[in-house]
Protein backbone atom coordinates (compact mmCIF):
# COMPACT_ATOMS: atom_id res chain seq x y z
CA UNK A 1 0.00 0.00 0.00
CA UNK A 2 1.35 3.51 -1.13
CA UNK A 3 0.32 4.49 2.91
CA UNK A 4 3.22 2.18 4.31
CA UNK A 5 5.79 3.95 6.25
CA UNK A 6 9.10 3.52 4.77
CA UNK A 7 12.31 2.54 6.54
CA UNK A 8 12.70 6.77 7.15
CA UNK A 9 9.74 7.35 8.97
CA UNK A 10 11.39 6.71 11.82
CA UNK A 11 12.26 10.51 12.25
CA UNK A 12 8.06 11.17 12.06
CA UNK A 13 7.74 9.51 15.79
CA UNK A 14 7.36 11.87 18.38
CA UNK A 15 5.30 11.86 21.79
CA UNK A 16 3.12 15.38 22.00
CA UNK A 17 1.18 16.49 25.24
CA UNK A 18 -1.51 18.76 23.54
CA UNK A 19 -3.98 20.62 26.27
CA UNK A 20 -6.86 22.94 25.49
CA UNK A 21 -7.95 25.25 28.23
CA UNK A 22 -10.11 23.71 30.86
CA UNK A 23 -13.63 24.94 32.23
CA UNK A 24 -14.04 26.31 35.86
CA UNK A 25 -14.01 23.32 38.09
CA UNK A 26 -17.56 22.28 39.05
CA UNK A 27 -17.11 21.90 42.58
CA UNK A 28 -17.20 26.37 41.92
CA UNK A 29 -20.54 27.80 41.66
CA UNK A 30 -19.31 31.35 39.77
CA UNK A 31 -21.67 34.11 40.39
CA UNK A 32 -21.29 35.04 36.89
CA UNK A 33 -20.20 32.92 33.81
CA UNK A 34 -17.32 35.34 33.56
CA UNK A 35 -15.86 35.84 37.15
CA UNK A 36 -13.16 37.26 37.63
CA UNK A 37 -12.45 35.72 40.63
CA UNK A 38 -12.44 31.85 39.11
CA UNK A 39 -9.62 29.96 38.44
CA UNK A 40 -8.49 29.24 35.09
CA UNK A 41 -6.39 26.84 33.29
CA UNK A 42 -4.51 27.50 30.60
CA UNK A 43 -2.63 25.57 28.01
CA UNK A 44 0.16 23.47 28.42
CA UNK A 45 2.04 21.78 25.91
CA UNK A 46 4.89 19.47 26.37
CA UNK A 47 7.39 16.92 24.07
CA UNK A 48 9.38 14.04 24.91
CA UNK A 49 11.16 11.69 22.46
CA UNK A 50 9.37 8.16 22.30
CA UNK A 51 9.51 4.76 21.19
CA UNK A 52 9.90 4.36 17.05
CA UNK A 53 6.23 4.09 15.65
CA UNK A 54 4.57 5.65 18.74
CA UNK A 55 2.58 8.62 18.99
CA UNK A 56 -0.22 9.52 21.24
CA UNK A 57 -1.56 12.92 22.49
CA UNK A 58 -2.88 13.19 26.18
CA UNK A 59 -4.96 16.43 27.08
CA UNK A 60 -3.73 17.70 30.82
CA UNK A 61 -5.56 20.43 32.73
CA UNK A 62 -3.70 22.73 35.87
CA UNK A 63 -5.02 25.13 37.54
CA UNK A 64 -3.42 28.32 38.23
CA UNK A 65 -4.34 31.16 40.39
CA UNK A 66 -1.69 33.73 38.66
CA UNK A 67 -3.40 34.06 34.96
CA UNK A 68 -7.21 33.97 34.40
CA UNK A 69 -6.94 33.89 30.46
CA UNK A 70 -10.72 32.41 30.37
CA UNK A 71 -11.67 36.21 31.88
CA UNK A 72 -12.70 38.40 28.25
CA UNK A 73 -11.17 41.56 28.63
CA UNK A 74 -13.54 44.32 27.16
CA UNK A 75 -12.33 45.72 23.85
CA UNK A 76 -13.72 48.48 21.82
CA UNK A 77 -16.92 48.34 20.83
CA UNK A 78 -17.65 46.46 24.01
CA UNK A 79 -16.95 43.27 22.18
CA UNK A 80 -15.31 40.99 24.66
CA UNK A 81 -11.73 39.42 24.41
CA UNK A 82 -11.73 35.76 24.58
CA UNK A 83 -8.48 33.53 24.53
CA UNK A 84 -8.47 30.19 22.96
CA UNK A 85 -10.51 27.73 25.62
CA UNK A 86 -12.62 24.22 24.87
CA UNK A 87 -15.55 27.11 25.64
CA UNK A 88 -14.23 29.90 23.01
CA UNK A 89 -12.70 27.71 19.98
CA UNK A 90 -14.72 28.23 16.66
CA UNK A 91 -14.79 24.64 15.93
CA UNK A 92 -16.30 22.18 18.25
CA UNK A 93 -13.38 19.84 16.87
CA UNK A 94 -11.44 21.98 19.28
CA UNK A 95 -14.06 22.25 21.99
CA UNK A 96 -16.37 19.88 22.96
CA UNK A 97 -14.82 17.27 20.74
CA UNK A 98 -11.38 17.66 21.53
CA UNK A 99 -10.55 14.35 23.39
CA UNK A 100 -12.12 12.51 20.60
CA UNK A 101 -9.43 13.83 17.63
CA UNK A 102 -6.95 15.31 19.43
CA UNK A 103 -4.86 12.63 18.30
CA UNK A 104 -5.07 14.02 14.39
CA UNK A 105 -3.15 17.26 16.31
CA UNK A 106 0.49 16.10 16.59
CA UNK A 107 0.39 15.99 12.48
CA UNK A 108 -3.02 18.06 11.17
CA UNK A 109 -2.38 21.10 13.77
CA UNK A 110 0.21 24.37 12.69
CA UNK A 111 2.57 22.41 15.04
CA UNK A 112 2.53 19.95 12.75
CA UNK A 113 2.89 21.98 9.21
CA UNK A 114 5.88 23.53 10.88
CA UNK A 115 7.46 20.23 12.06
CA UNK A 116 7.04 18.86 8.81
CA UNK A 117 8.52 21.62 7.29
CA UNK A 118 11.64 21.59 9.71
CA UNK A 119 12.10 17.97 8.20
CA UNK A 120 12.06 18.64 5.13
CA UNK A 121 14.49 21.42 5.59
CA UNK A 122 17.35 19.50 7.54
CA UNK A 123 16.44 16.59 5.35
CA UNK A 124 17.52 18.37 2.28
CA UNK A 125 20.41 20.10 3.78
CA UNK A 126 21.92 16.19 4.67
CA UNK A 127 21.14 15.49 0.99
CA UNK A 128 23.02 18.25 -0.34
CA UNK A 129 26.30 16.38 1.60
CA UNK A 130 25.50 13.87 0.05
CA UNK A 131 26.33 15.35 -3.88
CA UNK A 132 29.93 14.92 -4.63
CA UNK A 133 29.81 18.04 -7.06
CA UNK A 134 28.42 19.61 -4.04
CA UNK A 135 31.94 20.19 -2.42
CA UNK A 136 30.69 23.74 -1.02
CA UNK A 137 29.02 21.56 1.76
CA UNK A 138 30.96 18.45 2.50
CA UNK A 139 29.96 15.00 3.59
CA UNK A 140 28.85 15.55 7.44
CA UNK A 141 31.01 13.88 10.45
CA UNK A 142 28.80 11.61 12.56
CA UNK A 143 28.19 14.20 15.36
CA UNK A 144 27.00 16.98 12.79
CA UNK A 145 24.61 14.18 11.50
CA UNK A 146 23.41 13.23 14.79
CA UNK A 147 22.97 17.11 16.20
CA UNK A 148 21.00 18.24 12.53
CA UNK A 149 18.37 14.50 13.48
CA UNK A 150 17.97 16.12 17.16
CA UNK A 151 16.51 19.19 15.97
CA UNK A 152 13.96 17.08 14.20
CA UNK A 153 13.71 14.19 17.02
CA UNK A 154 13.64 17.10 19.63
CA UNK A 155 11.42 19.59 17.95
CA UNK A 156 9.16 21.04 20.67
CA UNK A 157 5.94 23.46 21.42
CA UNK A 158 8.69 25.86 22.58
CA UNK A 159 10.83 25.40 19.04
CA UNK A 160 7.22 26.10 16.89
CA UNK A 161 6.56 28.90 19.07
CA UNK A 162 9.74 30.44 18.25
CA UNK A 163 9.21 30.05 14.88
CA UNK A 164 6.22 31.55 14.89
CA UNK A 165 7.74 34.62 16.46
CA UNK A 166 10.02 34.75 13.54
CA UNK A 167 7.27 35.06 11.38
CA UNK A 168 6.11 37.74 13.45
CA UNK A 169 9.07 40.19 12.01
CA UNK A 170 9.46 37.94 8.39
CA UNK A 171 5.49 37.90 7.35
CA UNK A 172 6.82 34.71 5.65
CA UNK A 173 6.66 31.15 7.49
CA UNK A 174 8.79 28.84 5.85
CA UNK A 175 11.54 32.15 5.84
CA UNK A 176 11.06 31.73 9.15
CA UNK A 177 11.97 28.10 9.89
CA UNK A 178 14.90 28.72 7.81
CA UNK A 179 15.53 31.43 9.68
CA UNK A 180 14.83 29.18 12.56
CA UNK A 181 17.44 26.42 11.78
CA UNK A 182 20.29 28.79 10.58
CA UNK A 183 20.13 30.36 14.44
CA UNK A 184 19.72 26.77 15.86
CA UNK A 185 22.96 25.96 14.03
CA UNK A 186 24.92 28.83 13.96
CA UNK A 187 26.79 27.92 16.89
CA UNK A 188 27.83 24.45 15.79
CA UNK A 189 31.10 24.99 14.05
CA UNK A 190 30.86 22.34 11.37
CA UNK A 191 27.70 23.10 9.98
CA UNK A 192 27.53 27.11 10.51
CA UNK A 193 29.60 27.20 7.95
CA UNK A 194 27.53 26.12 5.46
CA UNK A 195 24.00 27.52 6.34
CA UNK A 196 23.32 29.32 3.58
CA UNK A 197 22.20 26.13 1.85
CA UNK A 198 19.45 25.69 4.16
CA UNK A 199 16.69 26.04 1.41
CA UNK A 200 19.00 26.11 -1.05
CA UNK A 201 17.31 26.36 -4.70
CA UNK A 202 14.38 26.06 -2.80
CA UNK A 203 10.63 27.53 -3.67
CA UNK A 204 8.78 27.85 0.06
CA UNK A 205 6.02 25.50 -2.07
CA UNK A 206 9.28 22.54 -2.26
CA UNK A 207 9.08 22.43 1.27
CA UNK A 208 5.19 22.99 1.56
CA UNK A 209 4.14 19.98 -0.39
CA UNK A 210 6.10 17.57 1.33
CA UNK A 211 5.64 18.91 4.18
CA UNK A 212 1.42 18.74 3.74
CA UNK A 213 1.93 14.96 2.40
CA UNK A 214 3.94 13.85 5.04
CA UNK A 215 1.14 15.68 7.27
CA UNK A 216 -1.52 13.45 5.48
CA UNK A 217 0.44 9.92 5.24
CA UNK A 218 1.42 10.01 9.01
CA UNK A 219 -2.02 10.97 10.09
CA UNK A 220 -3.59 8.26 7.92
CA UNK A 221 -1.51 5.50 8.39
CA UNK A 222 -1.09 6.81 12.73
CA UNK A 223 -4.56 7.32 13.30
CA UNK A 224 -7.32 7.28 10.43
CA UNK A 225 -6.67 3.84 9.72
CA UNK A 226 -6.35 2.28 12.34
CA UNK A 227 -9.69 3.61 13.45
CA UNK A 228 -11.59 2.54 9.80
CA UNK A 229 -10.00 -0.83 10.53
CA UNK A 230 -12.08 -0.93 14.38
CA UNK A 231 -14.96 0.11 12.63
CA UNK A 232 -14.90 -2.55 9.92
CA UNK A 233 -14.32 -5.32 12.64
CA UNK A 234 -16.89 -3.82 14.78
CA UNK A 235 -19.63 -4.44 11.48
CA UNK A 236 -17.99 -7.38 10.45
CA UNK A 237 -18.46 -8.90 13.94
CA UNK A 238 -22.51 -7.74 13.98
CA UNK A 239 -22.68 -10.32 10.58
CA UNK A 240 -20.55 -12.78 12.01
CA UNK A 241 -22.66 -13.07 15.20
CA UNK A 242 -26.20 -12.74 13.43
CA UNK A 243 -25.57 -14.91 10.46
CA UNK A 244 -28.54 -17.07 10.91
CA UNK A 245 -30.82 -14.51 12.65
CA UNK A 246 -33.83 -14.14 10.20
CA UNK A 247 -35.19 -10.53 9.16
CA UNK A 248 -37.74 -9.31 7.46
CA UNK A 249 -36.51 -7.04 4.56
CA UNK A 250 -38.03 -3.96 3.35
CA UNK A 251 -37.67 -2.34 -0.09
CA UNK A 252 -40.08 1.12 -0.48
CA UNK A 253 -40.25 0.91 2.96
CA UNK A 254 -42.38 -2.43 2.60
CA UNK A 255 -42.20 -5.61 3.59
CA UNK A 256 -40.00 -8.25 1.19
CA UNK A 257 -38.19 -10.92 1.03
CA UNK A 258 -36.46 -12.19 3.96
CA UNK A 259 -32.64 -11.83 4.75
CA UNK A 260 -30.69 -12.49 8.05
CA UNK A 261 -29.63 -9.32 10.17
CA UNK A 262 -25.84 -10.56 9.85
CA UNK A 263 -26.19 -10.28 5.26
CA UNK A 264 -27.33 -7.40 5.87
CA UNK A 265 -24.39 -6.18 8.61
CA UNK A 266 -21.94 -8.01 5.94
CA UNK A 267 -23.28 -5.71 2.66
CA UNK A 268 -21.88 -2.76 4.57
CA UNK A 269 -18.82 -4.44 6.35
CA UNK A 270 -17.93 -5.75 2.71
CA UNK A 271 -18.40 -2.10 1.19
CA UNK A 272 -16.56 -0.44 3.83
CA UNK A 273 -13.76 -2.29 3.42
CA UNK A 274 -13.12 -1.84 -0.85
CA UNK A 275 -13.76 1.38 0.48
CA UNK A 276 -10.96 1.45 3.03
CA UNK A 277 -8.79 -0.28 0.06
CA UNK A 278 -9.46 1.92 -2.48
CA UNK A 279 -7.98 4.95 -0.25
CA UNK A 280 -4.83 3.14 1.05
CA UNK A 281 -3.49 2.61 -2.56
CA UNK A 282 -3.75 6.46 -3.37
CA UNK A 283 -0.38 7.60 -4.31
CA UNK A 284 0.88 10.56 -1.66
CA UNK A 285 2.75 12.54 -3.92
CA UNK A 286 5.56 15.23 -3.79
CA UNK A 287 7.65 17.65 -6.05
CA UNK A 288 11.13 19.78 -5.71
CA UNK A 289 11.75 21.32 -8.51
CA UNK A 290 12.05 24.70 -7.92
CA UNK A 291 9.84 27.77 -8.43
CA UNK A 292 8.24 26.88 -12.10
CA UNK A 293 9.15 22.95 -11.60
CA UNK A 294 12.29 23.35 -14.35
CA UNK A 295 14.96 23.31 -11.71
CA UNK A 296 16.29 26.64 -12.78
CA UNK A 297 17.99 27.92 -10.00
CA UNK A 298 19.33 24.56 -9.32
CA UNK A 299 20.71 24.19 -12.60
CA UNK A 300 22.29 27.70 -12.07
CA UNK A 301 24.46 27.12 -9.65
CA UNK A 302 25.83 23.50 -10.45
CA UNK A 303 24.99 22.64 -14.19
CA UNK A 304 26.53 19.21 -13.86
CA UNK A 305 24.12 17.98 -11.19
CA UNK A 306 21.84 15.80 -12.29
CA UNK A 307 18.64 17.24 -10.43
CA UNK A 308 15.68 15.55 -11.75
CA UNK A 309 17.15 12.00 -10.12
CA UNK A 310 18.66 13.96 -6.69
CA UNK A 311 15.19 15.32 -6.82
CA UNK A 312 13.48 12.13 -7.55
CA UNK A 313 15.45 10.62 -4.79
CA UNK A 314 15.11 13.07 -2.23
CA UNK A 315 11.27 12.99 -2.39
CA UNK A 316 11.28 8.87 -1.99
CA UNK A 317 13.62 8.97 0.76
CA UNK A 318 10.85 10.21 2.46
CA UNK A 319 8.54 7.89 1.55
CA UNK A 320 6.69 9.76 -0.90
CA UNK A 321 6.43 9.16 -4.36
CA UNK A 322 7.99 11.58 -6.70
CA UNK A 323 6.11 13.96 -9.74
CA UNK A 324 8.07 15.09 -12.04
CA UNK A 325 5.89 17.10 -14.06
CA UNK A 326 4.60 20.08 -12.26
CA UNK A 327 4.76 24.09 -11.90
CA UNK A 328 5.89 25.99 -8.74
CA UNK A 329 3.16 23.56 -6.94
CA UNK A 330 2.69 19.56 -6.94
CA UNK A 331 -0.83 19.77 -8.63
CA UNK A 332 -2.72 18.42 -5.99
CA UNK A 333 -4.41 15.44 -7.88
CA UNK A 334 -3.69 13.12 -5.41
CA UNK A 335 -5.34 14.70 -2.96
CA UNK A 336 -8.52 15.14 -4.72
CA UNK A 337 -8.76 11.30 -4.99
CA UNK A 338 -7.79 10.70 -1.77
CA UNK A 339 -10.35 13.35 -0.44
CA UNK A 340 -13.06 12.13 -3.22
CA UNK A 341 -12.51 8.34 -1.77
CA UNK A 342 -12.85 9.72 1.68
CA UNK A 343 -16.29 10.53 0.61
CA UNK A 344 -17.23 8.01 -0.51
CA UNK A 345 -15.96 5.84 2.56
CA UNK A 346 -18.29 8.34 4.22
CA UNK A 347 -21.21 8.26 2.62
CA UNK A 348 -21.43 4.33 2.91
CA UNK A 349 -21.55 5.17 6.33
CA UNK A 350 -23.73 7.62 6.54
CA UNK A 351 -25.90 4.73 4.78
CA UNK A 352 -25.23 2.42 7.70
CA UNK A 353 -26.00 4.70 10.27
CA UNK A 354 -29.56 5.40 8.29
CA UNK A 355 -30.17 2.22 8.59
CA UNK A 356 -29.17 1.39 11.74
CA UNK A 357 -31.61 4.06 13.17
CA UNK A 358 -34.10 2.86 11.36
CA UNK A 359 -33.42 -0.54 12.66
CA UNK A 360 -33.51 0.74 16.13
CA UNK A 361 -36.86 2.22 15.13
CA UNK A 362 -38.74 -0.80 14.55
CA UNK A 363 -37.27 -1.83 17.83
CA UNK A 364 -34.53 -5.20 15.84
CA UNK A 365 -32.29 -3.49 18.12
CA UNK A 366 -32.40 -2.48 21.59
CA UNK A 367 -29.89 0.00 23.21
CA UNK A 368 -28.07 -0.10 26.41
CA UNK A 369 -28.05 2.23 28.85
CA UNK A 370 -25.28 4.26 30.90
CA UNK A 371 -26.15 5.23 34.55
CA UNK A 372 -26.90 9.10 34.40
CA UNK A 373 -27.24 9.44 30.83
CA UNK A 374 -30.76 11.50 29.53
CA UNK A 375 -32.60 11.17 26.17
CA UNK A 376 -35.15 13.56 26.89
CA UNK A 377 -35.01 16.97 28.56
CA UNK A 378 -38.51 16.17 29.06
CA UNK A 379 -39.55 12.63 27.86
CA UNK A 380 -37.74 10.05 30.89
CA UNK A 381 -38.17 7.02 28.71
CA UNK A 382 -36.61 7.80 25.89
CA UNK A 383 -32.80 6.25 24.52
CA UNK A 384 -32.43 8.26 21.75
CA UNK A 385 -30.27 6.75 18.94
CA UNK A 386 -27.72 10.01 19.32
CA UNK A 387 -24.17 7.92 18.36
CA UNK A 388 -25.56 7.38 14.73
CA UNK A 389 -27.07 10.64 14.35
CA UNK A 390 -24.21 11.91 16.10
CA UNK A 391 -22.34 9.96 12.95
CA UNK A 392 -24.45 11.21 10.35
CA UNK A 393 -24.21 14.72 11.04
CA UNK A 394 -20.26 14.93 11.64
CA UNK A 395 -19.78 12.88 7.98
CA UNK A 396 -21.94 15.65 6.10
CA UNK A 397 -19.86 18.09 7.33
CA UNK A 398 -16.26 16.50 6.63
CA UNK A 399 -17.72 15.49 3.02
CA UNK A 400 -18.95 19.06 2.30
CA UNK A 401 -14.80 20.38 3.41
CA UNK A 402 -13.72 17.34 1.57
CA UNK A 403 -15.59 17.72 -1.55
CA UNK A 404 -14.16 21.54 -1.24
CA UNK A 405 -10.88 20.17 -0.96
CA UNK A 406 -11.18 17.90 -3.88
CA UNK A 407 -12.85 20.53 -6.52
CA UNK A 408 -10.78 23.42 -5.03
CA UNK A 409 -6.75 22.00 -5.14
CA UNK A 410 -6.19 20.81 -7.94
CA UNK A 411 -6.90 24.38 -9.76
CA UNK A 412 -4.13 26.71 -9.66
CA UNK A 413 -4.04 29.88 -12.04
CA UNK A 414 -1.10 29.55 -14.68
CA UNK A 415 2.29 28.42 -12.75
CA UNK A 416 0.70 28.97 -8.97
CA UNK A 417 -1.62 30.91 -6.84
CA UNK A 418 -1.90 31.04 -3.44
CA UNK A 419 -5.51 29.83 -2.86
CA UNK A 420 -4.49 26.38 -2.08
CA UNK A 421 -2.91 27.63 0.63
CA UNK A 422 -5.32 28.72 2.90
CA UNK A 423 -7.52 25.91 2.03
CA UNK A 424 -4.59 23.17 2.75
CA UNK A 425 -4.81 24.56 6.31
CA UNK A 426 -8.46 22.70 6.38
CA UNK A 427 -7.06 19.34 5.53
CA UNK A 428 -7.38 18.19 9.61
CA UNK A 429 -11.20 18.92 9.72
CA UNK A 430 -12.12 17.01 6.73
CA UNK A 431 -10.54 14.40 9.04
CA UNK A 432 -10.94 15.11 12.38
CA UNK A 433 -15.06 15.11 11.58
CA UNK A 434 -14.57 12.26 9.96
CA UNK A 435 -12.61 10.42 13.09
CA UNK A 436 -15.24 11.65 15.10
CA UNK A 437 -17.99 10.37 13.28
CA UNK A 438 -16.22 6.70 13.19
CA UNK A 439 -15.51 6.92 16.56
CA UNK A 440 -19.52 7.83 17.16
CA UNK A 441 -20.66 4.91 15.01
CA UNK A 442 -17.80 2.28 17.14
CA UNK A 443 -19.87 3.75 20.64
CA UNK A 444 -22.92 3.81 18.96
CA UNK A 445 -22.43 -0.42 17.59
CA UNK A 446 -20.95 -1.64 21.42
CA UNK A 447 -24.89 0.00 22.77
CA UNK A 448 -26.59 -2.22 20.64
CA UNK A 449 -28.69 -5.59 21.09
CA UNK A 450 -30.29 -7.51 19.45
CA UNK A 451 -34.04 -7.84 19.53
CA UNK A 452 -34.90 -11.57 18.34
CA UNK A 453 -38.36 -11.31 19.52
CA UNK A 454 -39.34 -8.10 17.58
CA UNK A 455 -38.18 -9.87 14.65
CA UNK A 456 -39.84 -12.93 15.16
CA UNK A 457 -42.81 -11.18 15.49
CA UNK A 458 -42.81 -9.11 12.06
CA UNK A 459 -41.69 -12.18 10.02
CA UNK A 460 -44.70 -13.77 11.79
CA UNK A 461 -46.95 -11.31 10.33
CA UNK A 462 -45.52 -11.29 6.95
CA UNK A 463 -46.75 -14.42 5.24
CA UNK A 464 -47.01 -12.52 1.87
CA UNK A 465 -43.69 -12.59 1.33
CA UNK A 466 -43.87 -16.57 0.26
CA UNK A 467 -45.73 -15.29 -2.65
CA UNK A 468 -42.28 -14.92 -4.44
CA UNK A 469 -41.10 -18.49 -3.99
CA UNK A 470 -44.57 -20.07 -4.69
CA UNK A 471 -44.81 -18.31 -8.10
CA UNK A 472 -41.57 -18.68 -8.75
CA UNK A 473 -42.13 -22.76 -8.51
CA UNK A 474 -45.22 -22.37 -10.60
CA UNK A 475 -43.04 -20.99 -13.18
CA UNK A 476 -40.78 -23.92 -13.33
CA UNK A 477 -43.76 -26.44 -13.37
CA UNK A 478 -45.55 -24.31 -16.25
CA UNK A 479 -48.53 -23.42 -14.02
CA UNK A 480 -50.77 -20.95 -16.14
CA UNK A 481 -50.59 -16.70 -14.84
CA UNK A 482 -48.94 -17.86 -11.68
CA UNK A 483 -47.71 -13.67 -10.98
CA UNK A 484 -51.28 -12.70 -11.45
CA UNK A 485 -52.83 -15.92 -9.48
CA UNK A 486 -50.13 -14.71 -6.11
CA UNK A 487 -51.04 -11.44 -6.53
CA UNK A 488 -54.74 -11.70 -6.51
CA UNK A 489 -54.17 -13.53 -3.04
CA UNK A 490 -51.70 -10.98 -1.98
CA UNK A 491 -52.07 -7.44 -2.74
CA UNK A 492 -53.51 -5.42 -0.46
CA UNK A 493 -55.80 -8.72 1.69
CA UNK A 494 -54.42 -9.96 4.47
CA UNK A 495 -52.48 -13.35 4.35
CA UNK A 496 -51.92 -15.56 7.04
CA UNK A 497 -50.01 -18.85 7.44
CA UNK A 498 -53.58 -20.94 6.90
CA UNK A 499 -54.51 -18.97 3.25
CA UNK A 500 -51.13 -19.41 2.21
CA UNK A 501 -51.21 -23.13 3.01
CA UNK A 502 -54.62 -23.81 1.34
CA UNK A 503 -52.97 -22.12 -1.85
CA UNK A 504 -50.20 -24.57 -1.78
CA UNK A 505 -52.27 -27.09 -1.89
CA UNK A 506 -54.47 -26.20 -4.41
CA UNK A 507 -51.42 -26.24 -6.78
CA UNK A 508 -51.18 -29.05 -9.69
CA UNK A 509 -47.52 -29.58 -9.07
CA UNK A 510 -45.03 -32.61 -7.93
CA UNK A 511 -46.04 -33.81 -4.72
CA UNK A 512 -42.22 -32.75 -3.54
CA UNK A 513 -42.19 -29.08 -4.89
CA UNK A 514 -45.21 -28.96 -2.79
CA UNK A 515 -43.93 -30.44 -0.25
CA UNK A 516 -40.98 -27.93 -0.02
CA UNK A 517 -43.41 -24.58 -0.29
CA UNK A 518 -45.75 -26.31 2.55
CA UNK A 519 -42.53 -26.44 5.17
CA UNK A 520 -41.50 -22.96 4.16
CA UNK A 521 -42.10 -20.38 6.46
CA UNK A 522 -41.12 -16.18 6.59
CA UNK A 523 -38.25 -17.56 8.75
CA UNK A 524 -36.60 -19.65 6.84
CA UNK A 525 -37.07 -18.51 3.03
CA UNK A 526 -33.54 -16.42 3.78
CA UNK A 527 -31.96 -17.67 0.52
CA UNK A 528 -28.01 -17.99 0.72
CA UNK A 529 -28.06 -15.13 3.38
CA UNK A 530 -26.62 -16.99 5.90
CA UNK A 531 -23.94 -18.29 3.84
CA UNK A 532 -22.79 -14.81 2.84
CA UNK A 533 -22.79 -13.64 6.45
CA UNK A 534 -20.26 -16.43 7.27
CA UNK A 535 -18.10 -16.01 4.75
CA UNK A 536 -17.81 -12.59 4.68
CA UNK A 537 -14.00 -12.68 6.17
CA UNK A 538 -13.05 -13.92 2.92
CA UNK A 539 -14.31 -11.52 1.32
CA UNK A 540 -12.69 -8.97 3.44
CA UNK A 541 -9.49 -10.42 3.22
CA UNK A 542 -9.77 -10.59 -0.75
CA UNK A 543 -10.70 -6.52 -0.57
CA UNK A 544 -7.26 -5.93 1.57
CA UNK A 545 -4.78 -8.49 0.27
CA UNK A 546 -4.46 -10.01 3.38
CA UNK A 547 -6.38 -11.90 6.25
CA UNK A 548 -6.84 -9.51 8.79
CA UNK A 549 -7.72 -6.21 8.27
Amino acid sequence: MEFASSSSSKVFNRTHQFSLLSTPSPSRKPSSLFNPSLNASFIRFSTTSFSPRDLSCKSTLRDTTTTRIATPKMVENGVRDFELSNLTALSPLDGRYWNKVKDLSPYMSEYGLIYYRVLVEIKWLLKLSQIPEITEVPNFSEEAEIYLEGLIDGFSMDDALEVKNIEKVTNHDVKAVEYFLKKKCQSHPEIAKVLEFFHFACTSEDINNLAHALMLKEAMNGVVFPVMDKLIKAICKLAEDNASTPMLSRTHGQPASPTTLGKEMAVFAARLSEQRHEISQVKIKGKFAGAVGNYNAHFSAYPSVNWPLIAKEFVESLGLCFNPYVTQIEPHDYMARLFHAFIVFNTILIDFDRDIWGYISLAYFKQTTKAGEIGSSTMPHKVNPIDFENSEGNLGKANGNLSHLGEKLPISRWQRDLTDSTVLRNMGEGLGHSLLAYKSVLQGISKLQVNETRLSEDLNQSWEVLAEPIQTVMRRYSVPEPYEKLKELTRGRAVTKDSIKEFIEGLEIPKEAKDYLLELTPHTYVGAAIELSKTLDIAVSLVNGATTL
